[in-house]
């Protein structure tokens, strides 16, 4: 990490320009890594660990002992604030719920709207060295109260194969159970 203090004003933009990449040059990264995983499932996933994370796993998905046990590891001033978060996105994301809609739009002609949620949803949280718990949150919350019957988490492991326990404790918070390490 480099620290700048104090940059000149004319340095300011070229400072905060975050860098980007080409989607030509992500695919094909991406590409075959997405044919190895296609061909090889689970197996495929637990070499890539290996490769990218450093870390060789026995099984790809968290058990609900290491959910509770990553729930005392967070400390209780950051769980209380977590907790009022989710309140608090809960309650935006519910006044957005919309009753169904019958309209006849002419004599003889019904016109229906209904939301339906999705049956399963599969969200990404990064983690590494900034754990964004509260995308967790932002995704989660949301995809539970549009009715999805099941919502998967995907998210690194540190180099001892866990994922961060601030992740862990906000996905069982929303109701998030499958939690897979990729």
């Amino acid at each position: 990490m480099k620290v700048i203090k104090y940059p000149e004003r004319a340095d300011w933009a070229m400072l905060l320009q975050r860098p980007v990449k080409e989607y030509k040059t992500i695919k094909e990264v991406v590409k075959p890594i997405l044919a190895k995983v296609k061909a090889k499932g689970d197996l495929a996933l637990k070499k890539l660990a290996l490769e990218y994370d450093h870390v060789e796993l026995d099984t790809l998905l968290v058990s609900p002992q290491e959910i509770k046990e990553a729930a005392k590891r967070v400390p209780k001033a950051l769980k209380e604030a977590i907790d009022v978060a989710a309140k608090n996105i809960e309650a935006f994301h519910k006044a957005q719920e919309m009753p169904e809609l019958y309209l006849e739009t002419m004599p003889g002609v019904m016109c229906r709207r209904k939301a339906v949620g999705i049956e399963k949803v599969g969200l990404y949280i990064p983690g590494g060295t900034a754990p964004l718990f509260s995308t967790v949150l932002m995704l989660g919350i949301p995809a539970r109260l549009a009715g999805c019957k099941e919502i998967v988490m995907c998210t690194p492991t540190d180099e001892l194969g866990r994922i961060n326990p601030v992740i862990l404790y906000a996905a069982q918070l929303v109701g998030i159970t499958r939690i897979v390490k990729v």
